[in-house]
């Protein structure tokens, strides 16, 4: 790939001072690193010999896409055209040198981070010998009730910055940014483009009015497979690039996992954010998480992903530490990165682990107390949570939305009967749903492994209904949940009238309740196949054992007799047998007594 080149005034500049400039595009800065020691003094050293300012931009992920000399008030137009298309910042932070050793950040300063929508602006003081007297950074504050419009941090030396802190300012000014002003902006505009089928991308599309963005274009490339530099072809990236500026699309999402470097070079020629159908899937969960398990494994398959399309901005020498312990060849910034990605995902893995111990807890108590567990699976926006709320009362939130709720809800149900089961709703199965993802919430869809029943819930008035069911059975394999008996639902039949080819599902609607009886009924018929018959004699000096015997299953019959009282009852096998260990009893197999 040609060099990129030095923009701006550059007229009388050495070649060789230009080549020397040319190497920074390849520097590494870390996505939680504001500005390296190596380019701050270079940026420094270079601006002190050419008498003039130099600008370099730096994008969020550590790309460095432009480099200036001259004042950066004439910096290039894609910068406020990035912003156009973005309701948030243009995620690029304009790093700056002052010669003549004054770091302050003047108004023309200050006034360019505003209205070109930058991260951050940073001024870096040159002085009479090229060194760096100090560094000045502002920060949007876009509160409608803000003091100043500015947020200022500065450091006399470098090694005074903090660097981390830094970062942070500029997440603190995004998520003002999005606050105060997404309501005056309206949700964010974007193309969709897949070469799978349309059907995959209808569904993209569906994905993103769960994100809350609107749609504004759809493209759909036929072609035999995915490229391998842009995914499209690059006609169709040329003829997206048109749309996105007469659209004023803010993105473009595409209907697979794209690579690192697929990513950049799209974006350079969309010229706006670009985005994967797992990193949408994973800001829906984002947005939907509600307690503090689903947070952290969406953090964690986030963290996951973002490993993963980390790209080195070239190849650089590696840097030597100082001191003892740390002489020698250092990791490059890149390898850094992962390395502290790796170090949070194994945080995060622990904190989940204690969470899950505690589930696998709860789950004991229950198995102890021999109550079956009855989950509700299925694919996304099929009705499950509905069917918990007209099955359970459970009251769990429900949106005409892909992935309206994502953490698992149980309740208790007790029939009239006396039958009692645990009902769970589970996260909702989707095409494509990204490995990580479902790695990150194994622990919550264990609870459809481990269940007792399965009831898989299908939408009747679905046209995809059969590649939907596809999708959740090699999920459900996936999971090694595929043993268990299973009770197929179709729900929303006040929608639909042909049952297709599941003519034994139990027909049900959660809107108006049709059907939910016979559901019932059918759980019951399950839950009660697990049950055997047993009897047992209760000697009058232990009378109050009855009650536990009630407690535990149902009591069919009672007969007294000259030495107690005979029970017959049903309840499954592992509580007879705890209930003999406990309390000295002797159960037989009603059967084995005519």
């Amino acid at each position: 790939m040609e060099k990129q080149k030095i923009m701006g005034n550059t007229e009388g500049v050495r070649d060789s001072v230009l080549r020397r400039m040319e190497a920074w595009y390849d520097f590494e800065i870390g996505a939680d690193e504001y500005i390296t020691q190596e380019l701050c003094a270079e940026m420094a050293a270079v601006s002190f010999e050419i008498r003039r300012e130099i600008a370099v931009f730096v994008t969020r992920g550590g790309g460095i896409p432009e480099i200036r000399v001259g004042d950066i008030g004439r910096v290039s137009s894609q910068w406020s055209r990035l912003r156009r298309h973005s309701r948030g910042l243009n995620r690029v932070r304009l790093l700056h040198t002052h010669p003549g050793g004054d770091y302050s950040l003047s108004e023309a300063d200050l006034s360019t981070l505003t209205v070109m929508g930058f991260d951050s602006v940073c001024a870096i003081g040159v002085g009479d010998t090229g060194e760096v007297t100090g560094l000045m950074a502002a920060f949007g504050n876009y509160e409608p009730e803000a003091d100043s419009r500015y947020r200022l941090l500065s450091a006399h030396r470098f090694s005074r910055i903090d660097q981390e802190g830094w970062m942070r300012e500029i997440a603190v000014s995004e998520n003002e940014y999005i606050r105060f002003r997404r309501e005056e902006d309206g949700p964010e505009r974007v193309i969709l483009a897949g070469c799978d089928s349309e059907r995959s991308l209808d569904e993209l599309s569906a994905l993103a009015d769960s994100a809350g963005v609107t749609v504004v274009a759809k493209y759909y490339q036929k072609r035999p497979g995915a490229d391998s530099s842009l995914y499209i072809g690059r006609g169709k990236a040329d003829e997206i690039a048109l749309a996105v500026q007469n659209l004023d699309a803010d993105a473009v999402i595409f209907d697979d996992e794209l690579t690192g470097r697929q990513i950049r070079l799209l974006e350079e020629i969309i010229g706006a954010k670009t985005l994967d159908r797992t990193a949408l899937i994973l800001d829906i969960f984002a947005q939907r998480a509600r307690t503090n398990e689903g947070k952290l494994q969406v953090m964690a398959a986030q963290l996951k992903y973002r490993s993963t399309h980390l790209i080195g901005q070239g190849l650089v020498l590696s840097r030597l530490g100082g001191g003892i312990g740390t002489r020698g060849p250092g990791e490059t910034k890149l390898e850094i990165d992962r390395r502290r990605i790796r170090e949070q995902v194994a945080d995060i893995g622990r904190r989940l682990d204690a969470m899950k111990r505690e589930r696998d807890l709860r789950r004991r108590n229950r198995e102890k107390n021999a109550v079956p567990v009855v989950a509700l699976v299925g694919y996304t926006n099929v009705g499950k949570s509905s069917l918990m709320n007209r099955l359970s009362g459970a009251g769990v939130f429900v949106e005409d939305r892909l992935f309206a709720t994502l953490d698992a809800v149980s309740r208790r149900v007790d029939m009239k009967d006396g039958a009692s089961f645990v009902l769970v709703d589970t996260v909702g199965f989707v095409n494509k749903l990204p490995h990580d993802l479902v790695e990150a919430f194994r622990s919550t869809l264990e609870e459809a492994a481990l269940a007792d029943i399965l009831v898989i819930v299908s939408d009747a008035s679905d046209p995809e209904r059969d590649a939907h069911r596809q999708t959740v059975e090699e999920v459900l394999h996936s999971l090694g949940a595929d043993t268990q008996p299973r009770i197929e639902v179709l729900n929303k039949c006040d929608l639909a009238e042909d049952a297709g080819d599941m003519p034994d599902a139990v027909r049900v609607s959660a809107l108006d309740g049709s059907g939910l009886e016979l559901l019932l009924s059918e759980i019951v018929r399950f839950v009660r196949s697990r049950e055997k018959v047993f009897t047992v004699l209760i000697p009058y000096s232990r009378y109050s054992l009855i009650g536990v015997l009630r407690g535990a299953g149902r009591v069919l019959a009672s007969e007294d007799g000259p030495e107690g009282t005979r029970i017959t009852l049903a309840l499954p096998d592992s509580e007879q047998k705890q209930l003999c260990g406990k309390y000295s009893l002797e159960m037989t197999p009603a059967e084995e007594n005519g």
